[in-house]
């Protein structure tokens, strides 16, 4: 690639104030927030997730064609903080994401509740190790589960209680079952039986996502490794990784549709239609070595005041060969774009050393026009007849679209049932008469939240632009329907407490109902140090005026949220609200008559069926 043909530079995030909270000062305040790199993650992870939703168009050389998750290339100058933000932040926002290019195993929380319960194997009175691997995906068992077994135990070994306790007759079975071959497995077959014949290799996958396969395989692979150069026993392996730092590379190259997060030497030979570039601040020269080369003669540093004529040209003339280094791995960064590069920064992005100051010195010399962005005003210079966007998301092409195999579907286990959803619990979920569509609310109702989950952090007066992006997908009148709503909302002081800085946006919460498993994620939870609120936006145009009107299905959804907070938070008193966004009123709901809901929703016969 010569030239791409979009350049946009973003405004950089700068760093926090002086004066401003630091992230140790008060963990109510959600830290992470505050800190640049953060923030700029964020922020990119919801342009892409912006960019693909309202359907933004790129010209491959085939003709156009709505963007997806597959054309954007994000690249780093290291795996720090930035780069780690990146892949949560992506995550949080739904995209598909290959994950990290390289891992390494030891710090991978999968590989990590493996090796604790080949510690307990090894070592029954090994009671930390233990209480890792119950509460990993493998046994799935809770916080209080295992305080309750454990707390009562007295002097006793954590095995010896858990042997003795007639509610852990199936985790038992399989610690006895493991525990019966660790003399006759080795550690590969022992592995692959807890991944395989205990159901391991789901429970992980169920928790962590399918982007955890590759560390297990990996490990099954570095325990087959082992046993070629070692005698196979379970304490030799334990001993043997320790002593290791087994790492990865992802083939990152082939993702598919998924977000590729990478540095800019392991991208050395890729190209991809879309290139972020967010590592452009200065950065901080490694420090000197205590020795450095004159002439090829080791001498020992001094400090700068006492330099040497010799030492200070051997300085500088380091510092240029960084300096050239600097600049080569900026033409590569800057050359992987086929047709969109889009540069921005975080932190100080004023040094002219700096990769930002050298982007935003080339583009003065290009003609640009002004760009509104998330971060403010920047820039972006094009050539070439670019499309506009579609207004919808793309959707899988033909070319990429894969037969079906003929293959017989796998029966789940009997004992298993499917995990429920707080919204799923069945009752009416608007009032009579309501008479919206069921796909047009549905569409209403998710356009609104995005909104609210989005512009409570975007400046005031970005709000309408930002808006009306996320909103471009609907028909105008209903566009300008949900405009009204998430304005309103967003301008009644009284609901500041709901979007404010200590509010927990999104919040994933599961657990178990009646045997069942439970999972539910919150619009917006508000925690101190007396009480939970847990708030549920509802875009209905028919609002009740009441709490007796309020329909059944959301009675049921608010009391499935209670019940799993109180599971949480045992010490603290647990609400819940409903905001109406076609009134921007918040309505608090009785303890009474959620709890009631709920237990109407256990006696719902189509429940039970399902």
């Amino acid at each position: 690639m010569a030239k791409p043909g979009r350049v946009d530079l973003w405004p950089a995030v700068p760093k926090p104030d002086d004066g401003e909270k630091q992230p140790w000062d008060d963990p109510l305040d959600r830290p992470s927030r505050s800190h640049e790199d953060i923030v700029l993650a964020q922020t990119i992870a919801q342009e892409i997730r912006a960019m693909i939703d309202r359907g933004e168009q790129i010209d491959t050389g085939t003709g156009p064609r709505p963007v997806h998750e597959g054309d954007f290339l994000i690249l780093v100058r290291r795996r720090a903080v930035l780069f780690d933000a990146l892949i949560r932040a992506c995550k949080a926002q739904g995209l598909e994401i290959a994950g990290a290019d390289r891992l390494t195993l030891g710090e991978e929380l999968a590989v990590q509740d493996l090796i604790a319960l080949l510690r307990f194997l090894a070592l029954p009175e090994d009671n930390l190790s233990l209480a890792v691997a119950l509460r990993s995906p493998l046994f799935g068992w809770s916080e209080d589960r295992l305080f309750r077994l454990a707390q009562g135990r007295g002097d006793r070994f954590l095995w010896e209680a858990l042997r003795n306790d007639p509610a852990s007759d199936d985790t038992r079975a399989v610690l006895d079952d493991l525990r019966g071959q660790v003399d006759f497995l080795r550690p590969f077959e022992l592995i692959e039986r807890v991944l395989s014949r205990h159901d391991g290799r789901h429970r992980i996958r169920a928790r962590f996502g399918a982007e955890v396969d590759e560390a297990l395989e990996a490990f099954v692979d570095l325990a087959l490794s082992y046993e070629q150069g070692h005698i196979p026993s379970l304490d030799g392996f334990l001993g043997w990784l320790d002593a290791s730092d087994a790492e990865v590379k992802r083939q990152t190259e082939s993702a598919g549709r998924r977000v590729r997060v990478m540095t800019v030497h392991g991208a050395k030979g890729l190209e991809a239609p879309i290139v972020i570039l967010p590592d452009t601040a200065y950065r901080n020269p490694p420090g000197s070595p205590a020795i450095t080369q004159v002439g090829g003669v080791p001498i020992l540093r001094t400090v700068k005041a006492n330099a040497t004529e010799a030492q200070i040209q051997a300085d500088e003339a380091s510092r240029a060969l960084r300096d050239e280094e600097s600049d080569r791995l900026l033409y590569v960064a800057l050359t992987r774009a086929e047709s969109w590069l889009i540069v921005t920064g975080a932190g100080n992005v004023e040094a002219e050393t700096s990769w930002y100051a050298r982007v935003a010195k080339g583009m003065e010399a290009l003609a640009q026009m002004p760009l509104a962005t998330a971060l403010g005003e920047g820039a972006r210079h094009e050539h070439g007849d670019w499309p506009a966007a579609t207004g919808a998301r793309a959707e899988l092409g033909d070319e990429l679209a894969l037969a079906p195999l003929a293959l017989a579907p796998i029966p789940a286990p009997p004992e298993l049932r499917g995990a429920l959803s707080p919204s799923g619990l069945g009752g009416a979920k608007a009032m009579p008469g309501d008479g919206a569509e069921t796909e047009v609310a549905l569409a209403r109702g998710r356009a609104i939240h995005r909104a609210l989950e989005v512009l409570p952090s975007v400046p005031a007066d970005q709000r309408s632009a930002r808006a009306q992006a996320l909103l471009a997908g609907l028909d105008p009148d209903e566009a300008a329907l949900c405009l009204a709503d998430v304005k309103r909302v967003l301008d009644n002081p009284g609901l500041d407490p709901v979007f404010g800085a200590r509010a927990l946006v999104e919040v994933a919460v599961c657990g178990d109902w009646r045997g069942r498993a439970l999972w539910g994620v919150i619009d917006r939870l508000l925690i101190d140090d007396t009480r939970v609120l847990a708030v549920d936006f509802k875009s209905n145009r028919m609002v009740p005026r009441d709490e007796a009107q309020v329909p059944e299905g959301l009675l049921r959804q608010m009391g499935a949220y209670a019940h799993l907070l109180r599971a949480l938070y045992p010490g603290r008193r647990v609400e819940t609200a409903l905001l109406w966004t076609a009134e921007a009123r918040l309505m608090p709901l009785e303890d009474a008559a959620v709890e009631a809901a709920l237990a109407r929703a256990a006696l719902d016969p189509e429940l039970a069926a399902s």
